[in-house]
């Protein structure tokens, strides 16, 4: 267990050399032994006491422990105060001590799983606490991952893999891991025991998605990325076997780097109790100081005269010092004010909490047969101070069951079924679904409603047929066939899985890839591309790219994302179709359906290998790899050529809405991240009754500046700039601030541009929020302090986040020129400090919107350089402190005061209720 808790200095990089345990032992990696745990045996007593004596009472109750034992002033005895104190100590040290026994036995347990270990030419078994960096292991179908490995080989062609990673992001997707084509070829026990590569790469770091490093062997090298690794806490599957190459082990790997130390906790409850015992203490002191004062005032002027009867100590010489002795005598006669008992009523009572929710019948899931199971004795008040809840939206309150619904090719519509009087049909009016037996390899399961689309296919449109064809051929699937006409894909998302099925069912299959090649069978007829390059998908780019060489010789790229990225690099050939295609996407996006923009451009051959040479050089460089590699994505997607788009439904699993209402009803804010469209978004929202038609508004934050997102009386200043300006009658919530201007009129949906009536004065209500990406930014793209994790809480989270960076990037170079006049911004940005992070904590808080400003009031228009945490100050200050202390703080601050603290671009209006010696501000 020492080895578990070993402190290593930092690393700048990592080598490991295949084989090599005195190799890699020089460098004194950590071993593959994880410790959870809090306590050993020697470190129990004094580490248990130290954290309990944090609570106030018993720090108190050993305090008066300590004064008892001084004769001069102990009227009791100290066995009254060390036994409940002792008691109570024990009992809440038996409980830790329960806890972190289960810890230790989930440590050994895992500690002590059983591996295949390379060593000396032979595999051997080998407990998981003695595997070491270096060393060559085998996977097993269904066997977790012991340590981060670099894939070498798999039982699967082209060295691929297939992993479940539950465990690190909750995404229960299988994954596929490609081992480098040099390693793929290592199947043999000899080869492997043979192999003496050597790995360079970053150290050790809890990014789950990124890895950047080089394989050196055979005085060749070869760059490696995420693609290639095999992280510890995943999980192999649908693959017979594997051998990987350890790289981090224990306490390096980037499972055990996201966990972090297991902290004292301290709940609510227990700073409420702290507090008010503080309180009790200090009554008790003031108790004493009183009764003290009234001893020595008696001792002074009545009991001086009675010394022949009633002599004081020998130590006492002055009525003063009697009356400090008795100060201490009163704090131990009285010390039954301070309840100790109440830290054990209280323990009590979550214990019985803890057997109500595992007792509760309408917690029970009576498909599964798993009751509730309260595994912390505290669970019950800590979810009594849930207000915020942040959450997911794919997979958390939709099945994460994709449908291809609906698409739109070459300007037209497909997905919709018209009646006899050209309305949409709705579900229970519709006909028979598409008949897809002429296609003796489409997906029974498949459902589409138009024929029309189908009639398409046959009757041999060109767009329709590439678009079906990019849907064959961009995406990561893997198709297994087991028997003749029986396909299976395996999909790392839901999406692709139901955009490679649609084209399958149109009769464009995709059968099968190798690391150089895909086979797809374009209506009945075999064909293969050659596969040239893959441009990965992420969070940042949000689109991926493939480009293949068709049997013809033609090179053809391939993209499919979002339509915030892909149309703004579209070529600007054809503006008509990109505006029929915009509105095709509002439509679906209005619909709650998810969409992508698909595209495609030619290459030259020429211009293809220059291209291939500079991302071949691109992938080895040592520095700076992804940024590289983004250039050169980013330059050879342009210019590309509008195909369609694609529309796919995820239907809310049940229960949402009825469960997002008695959340509501319990005062509890919830708000939702997504990477869809704002219009799929707000329509999820009503969906799942998040947002209802009772609200009295709901807010849309469309701008991309601050100044769009503030609406006043000087918008020719935005016009001047070129920046598009609100009407304003559109109300809407600015980020950071939640402070809006009410606007009135009918309930619902605000949409940027539309004329409303101005009603009278109106008192404020409920109301709901939408933010997209770019409104994200002016929190420095953070939405809550510190970083997201990498693959978490979900993809659309991720990409909303990331999104919101994007736009802060793009904001900040457009206004490099404009900083660079302002040199406290950049010393302020030096000194570690990021546009409205002041604001970060106010970015959800509910504020009570007024119905109209208060009589009497005129507008005070700060200057348009007044930083926005001054703003938030300024209206947290009136909100709970009343105005007399704005009014004080912007008198002491004045002009001089307020212009260190410039940083944002904005207007603002605060208003103040007029008082008795003024007029209102």
């Amino acid at each position: 267990m020492e080895l578990c808790a070993k402190k290593l200095p930092p690393e700048e990089e990592r080598r490991v050399r295949a084989n090599a345990r005195e190799y890699n032992e020089k460098f004194q990696y950590a071993s593959n032994c994880i410790k959870t745990s809090k306590y050993n045996i020697v470190t129990f007593l004094p580490v248990n006491l130290f954290e309990q004596f944090q609570e106030v009472a018993n720090t108190y109750f050993l305090f008066l422990l300590i004064l008892q034992l001084i004769p001069q002033i102990s009227s009791l005895s100290w066995f009254t105060t060390i036994v409940p104190l002792v008691l109570v100590l024990t009992i809440t040290a038996v409980k830790d001590a329960t806890d972190d026994y289960f810890r230790h036995k989930s440590d050994n347990q895992v500690n002590n799983r059983q591996s295949q270990v390379l060593i000396n030419g032979r595999l051997q078994q080998e407990q998981w606490m003695n595997v070491r960096v270096g060393d060559i292991i085998k996977l097993e179908n269904n066997q977790f991952v012991a340590a981060d490995l670099l894939l070498l080989c798999s039982s699967e062609p082209h060295g691929l893999c297939y992993i479940e990673t539950a465990e690190l992001d909750g995404e229960t997707n299988m994954k596929v891991r490609q081992a480098i084509p040099v390693t793929s070829q290592l199947g043999d026990i000899r080869k492997l025991a043979r192999f003496d590569g050597e790995v360079v790469c970053e150290p050790p770091n809890n990014k789950l998605d990124k890895f950047s490093g080089t394989l050196y062997w055979k005085e060749n090298k070869y760059p490696l990325s995420n693609q290639n690794m095999l992280l510890r806490g995943c999980v192999l599957r649908n693959s017979e076997w594997c051998f990987g190459l350890v790289v981090f082990a224990g306490p390096d790997t980037k499972l055990m780097q996201n966990s972090g130390r297991t902290k004292f906790k301290r709940t609510s409850i227990d700073r409420l109790m702290n507090t008010l015992v503080l309180w009790i203490f200090g009554f008790l002191v003031c108790m004493g100081v009183i009764l003290a004062i009234g001893n020595g005032i008696w001792e002074y002027e009545v009991g001086a005269c009675f010394q022949m009867y009633l002599p004081w100590d020998v130590a006492v010489d002055s009525a003063f010092f009697s009356g400090f002795l008795s100060f201490w005598s009163y704090i131990i006669i009285l010390n039954t004010v301070v309840p100790i008992s109440l830290y054990v009523s209280v323990e009590v009572i979550r214990l019985g909490h803890s057997y109500f929710i595992n007792w509760d019948k309408k917690m029970y899931c009576a498909q599964r047969q798993t009751p509730a199971e309260a595994r912390t004795t505290t669970l019950n008040e800590e979810l009594g101070q849930v207000e915020y809840i942040f959450s997911d939206k794919t997979g958390t309150l939709t099945q994460n069951i994709m449908v291809f619904c609906k698409c739109s090719i070459s300007g037209h519509s497909y997905g919709d079924v018209l009646d006899v009087l050209g309305h949409k049909a709705e579900l229970g009016e519709r006909t028979e679904p598409v008949d897809f037996s002429f296609n003796p390899l489409a997906d029974p399961r498949f459902r589409f409603w138009d024929p029309s689309l189908l009639q398409a296919v046959r009757l041999g449109d060109p767009h329709v047929h590439e678009f079906f064809r990019l849907l064959s051929l961009c995406h990561t699937v893997m198709s297994e066939e087991k028997s003749e006409g029986e396909l299976y894909y395996k999909a790392q998302s839901p999406d692709e899985g139901a955009l490679v099925t649609a084209a399958r069912n149109f009769g464009f299959v995709f059968r099968s890839r190798t690391p150089k090649t895909i086979t797809v069978q374009e209506l009945g007829r075999a064909v293969t591309y050659q596969l040239l390059a893959i441009l990965d998908f992420n969070n940042v780019r949000k689109r991926m790219s493939v480009i293949v060489r068709s049997p013809e010789g033609r090179i053809r790229l391939y993209c499919k994302g979002a339509d915030t990225i892909l149309l703004e690099r579209l070529h600007p050939a054809h503006p008509e179709l990109l505006n029929v295609t915009t509105d095709h996407l509002n439509e679906y996006a209005g619909d709650g359906l998810r969409t992508l923009v698909l595209a495609y451009k030619d290459l030259e051959e020429g211009y293809y290998e220059g291209w291939a040479e500079q991302l071949l050089r691109a992938s080895v460089a040592p520095e700076g790899r992804e940024d590289r590699l983004a250039r050169l994505y980013e330059e050879v997607e342009q210019d590309m050529m509008l195909l369609g788009a694609t529309a796919i439904e995820d239907k809310l699993q049940q229960g949402v809405p009825e469960t997002i209402a008695l959340l509501t009803l319990a005062n509890i804010k919830i708000w939702v991240l997504t990477g869809d469209k704002q219009e799929t978004a707000v329509n999820i929202g009503y969906s799942c009754k998040m947002l209802t038609d009772d609200m009295t508004e709901v807010f849309l934050v469309t701008g991309h500046t601050v100044l769009e997102e503030s609406p006043g009386e000087d918008a020719g200043l935005g016009a001047r700039r070129g920046q598009r300006l609100l009407p304003r009658e559109t109300p809407l919530v600015c980020p950071g601030l939640r402070a809006a201007r009410r606007a009135g009129g009918r309930r619902g949906r605000v949409r940027p541009g539309h004329q409303r009536p101005q009603p009278g004065p109106r008192a404020g209500g409920r109301h709901g929020a939408g933010v997209p990406g770019d409104g994200l930014r002016l929190q420095g793209g953070d939405l809550l302090p510190g970083d997201p994790p990498a693959e978490g809480p979900g993809g659309g989270a991720g990409e909303e986040a990331q999104e919101g960076r994007d736009a802060g990037h793009r904001r900040r170079r457009q206004r490099r020129q404009h900083d660079q006049d302002r040199p406290h911004r950049r010393g302020h940005q030096r000194a570690g400090g990021y546009p409205g992070g002041a604001g970060l904590r106010l970015l959800l808080r509910p504020v009570p919107v007024p119905a109209a400003p208060p009589a009497g009031a005129r507008a005070l228009v700060l200057p348009a350089h007044v930083q926005v945490p001054l703003l938030l100050l300024l209206q947290e200050l009136r909100l709970h402190h009343g105005p007399l202390l704005v009014r004080l703080l912007l008198r002491l601050l004045g002009p001089d005061g307020l212009r260190p603290v410039l940083h944002h671009a904005l207007q603002h209006r605060l208003h103040l209720a007029a008082g008795a010696r003024h007029g209102g501000v």
